[in-house]
């Protein structure tokens, strides 16, 4: 079977999907959290994995670096937000507030990721009728 690369673009926006749900839970994790001494407020890194993979290509063109991209290796990662001092006496640094503006925005990101998937293979199919 030919590698054409047809699949590239949904491959990294599957990637991408997967990634904000894994954010989703963990905002989610931080409002249970929210009243948990020392909890620390942890977020996922996606955005900047893949820019630093597509900055580290060698190829030029988008689509050249989208097929370069080792997709085992494009994954998001959960960290702990330790520099988000704590401005409470518990040492819990999880702001309600902006957990709930981190999940809503994370809701549109998920929904237009998930859009463009079903564009692209709505691309697919017009291609193959």
């Amino acid at each position: 079977m030919v590698n054409s690369g047809i699949y590239d673009y949904i491959d990294v926006l599957g990637k991408a999907a997967d990634a904000s749900a894994l954010r989703q839970k963990t905002i989610a994790n931080n409002i249970a959290n929210v009243d948990t001494p020392h909890y620390k407020r942890q977020d996922v890194s996606f955005a900047e994995n893949l820019q630093r993979a597509l900055k580290n290509s060698r190829f030029k063109s988008l689509d050249e670096k989208v097929d370069s991209l080792k997709l085992s290796r494009l994954k998001g990662t959960v960290y702990t937000d330790t520099l988000n001092y704590s401005y409470r006496l518990d040492g819990n640094n999880v702001d309600i507030d902006t957990e709930n503006v981190e999940m809503a925005a994370n809701q549109l990101l998920y929904q237009g990721v998930t859009q463009s998937i079903t564009a692209e293979f709505s691309n697919l199919q017009s291609v193959m009728k």
